[in-house]
């Protein structure tokens, strides 16, 4: 049992690890793609953090009501249920929706809109980067089999 526990503890901090380099990774891509100067690195950087913290809570409301959704289908839930948790999974689809609205707002303030536009578009880049690498990874690991 003991090693039980200490394979898990270290599997969480490697997987922490991962996470905190990844973040890292990203913060290095979107500062210099966007040309980010140190003062606007400075303002950026926590509403930026703040927009991240939401969009994943937002990401877990919506798959715990995606799952509920899907539960009560499989569950057989009559149509006024189904109706329900429909309702719940729409709702949180839109409220996720509304925060990058909101703080291309908040980054009107600190940034022009090239800038912005530059952060999207890393964005989406970076994460195309991230899925070719995990690809790649995948196929790696399924030829060494």
């Amino acid at each position: 049992m003991c090693v039980t526990r200490n394979l898990s503890a270290q599997e969480h901090r490697n997987d922490r690890g991962w996470e905190d380099r990844m973040k890292a990774e990203k913060i290095a891509y979107l500062t210099g793609a966007m040309d980010l100067t140190p003062a606007e690195a400075e303002k950026f950087w926590p509403v930026y953090n703040k927009a991240e913290a939401e969009t994943r809570q937002s990401w877990k409301r919506t798959a715990e009501a995606y799952i509920a959704l899907d539960q009560g289908l499989k569950a057989g839930k009559d149509d006024k249920e189904i109706g329900v948790l429909l309702d719940k999974y729409l709702e949180a689809r839109k409220a996720g929706e509304g925060i990058e609205i909101k703080y291309t707002a908040e980054y009107r303030k600190i940034l022009s809109n090239e800038k912005i536009a530059k952060l999207h578009i890393a964005e989406e880049s970076f994460r195309r980067q991230q899925i070719h690498r995990l690809n790649r990874n995948e196929n790696s690991k399924t030829d060494k089999k």
